[in-house]
């Protein structure tokens, strides 16, 4: 059911366009999304939404707020980019495709009697801002979150990986290189044989595990035998309860490292752990059911899952919610790349804007006028709260 929301979308078309163009030409990364979150809020203002800015003590975060009732929808709007690619994911797509389902929605909420919830999350790529505002209660009135991410040609459920990342220090002891090697004790050393160890372990790895990292410092000088090297690793599960597992041997490689070298290792979590996506069924099936009249089919994930962890995964842990992925039609490029970056504040990426955000309003339509589904999730609210 639209309700006249496909219409507001088109009205304020440009307006949304502009706002995503405007993110794709001045990125910004984690946690630094100062002028994205002004130009969401300044246009969420524009559109009648009560606008709180730097939420849940973070500087790049807002709430925008439109009706009232007893029951809250909420739209995860994105903005962070990737360092040195821009908007590679397509999060300028995602901001403004909740900020048009949301301004689409205010009609259907004044007749039905509910909220609206913009929640401008910062620090998706690194940081996990969506479970920081999670655990500052951000989310406590949302009775059901949504958003949609962009991808390249198809339409899938956006399913998604459990991720933890960590980093690893390792000490060691200088020496001059060519006077006196055997006096050092090889930080450097302890990172490559770790890394060798990690590389025989993935044979080991079922489908869907993933292992990745980067050193970032590994000594200064050649004539210094390292003393210290830090690296930067994460690992990716189907499911959150597989992490501990996986974690636990790839840091096993890490302590052969230090074992092998002399070295002694450390390590510490820089961020939250991200959870797998649970794909609430009856608002995906709302959603799926509205994307023929866009001219969409849904097609299943292989595996069941994408490669790729999101922090969405952590609210629907917590909350009923859908992160479907909506693809840019004949877009062959993968996401993190230069190359779907340069297609997102393109025709392919203008049309998937506009299209998820009227599939968001409509799903959020539907659920909104179907009595027992509406009592149900209400039902369900009360409870996380209790």
């Amino acid at each position: 059911m639209s309700l006249g929301t496909d219409t507001t979308v088109d009205e304020w078309q440009a307006r949304l366009l502009g706002l995503s163009h405007s993110l794709h030409a001045e990125p910004e990364t984690a946690f630094e999304e100062h002028a994205s979150a002004s130009k969401l809020a300044t246009l969420m203002d524009e559109a009648g939404f009560a606008v709180d800015r730097g939420v849940c003590d973070l500087p790049t975060a807002l709430l925008a707020t439109y009706g009232d009732g007893d029951l809250t929808i909420g739209l995860c709007a994105e903005y962070d980019a990737l360092p040195g690619i821009g908007h590679g994911c397509g999060h300028n797509i995602i901001c403004a495709s909740s900020a048009g389902a949301a301004i689409a929605l205010r009609t259907a909420a004044d007749r039905y009697g509910f909220r609206i919830l913009l929640l401008g999350t910062p620090a998706e790529e690194s940081g996990a801002g969506k479970q920081l505002m999670l655990e500052r209660g951000a989310f406590d009135d949302v009775t059901v979150a949504m958003m949609a991410h962009p991808g390249p040609s198809a339409d899938t459920a956006g399913a998604t990986q459990a991720c933890s990342r960590f980093s690893v220090t390792f000490e060691g002891r200088p020496a001059h290189a060519a006077g006196a090697p055997w006096d050092g004790v090889n930080a450097a050393d302890a990172a490559v044989i770790s890394q060798v160890a990690i590389g025989l372990l993935r044979q080991q790895t079922p489908t869907g595990y993933r292992v990745a990292g980067f050193v970032r410092s590994g000594g200064e000088k050649t004539n210094i035998i390292p003393e210290r090297s830090v690296l930067e690793y994460e690992v990716r599960t189907p499911g959150a309860d597989l992490l501990d597992t996986l974690r636990r041997r790839v840091q096993a490689c890490f302590e052969a490292g230090a074992l092998a070298t002399g070295a002694t290792v450390t390590f510490a979590r820089t961020e939250p752990d991200y959870l797998d996506m649970r794909n609430d069924p009856w608002l995906l099936d709302c959603y799926h059911a509205h994307l023929p009249a866009f001219g969409r089919t849904a097609v299943p994930l292989p595996g069941g899952f994408s490669a790729a962890s999101t922090d969405m995964g952590n609210v629907s842990h917590a909350i009923p919610s859908i992160h479907p992925m909506i693809g840019l039609r004949g877009v062959t490029a993968m996401p993190h790349t230069h190359e779907f970056a340069a297609v997102t504040a393109t025709p392919p990426g203008d049309e998937a804007l506009l299209h998820a955000a009227k599939l968001l309003a409509r799903t959020a339509t539907d659920l909104a006028t179907t009595p027992e589904r509406r009592a149900a999730y209400r039902a369900h609210h009360r409870s996380r709260l209790h």
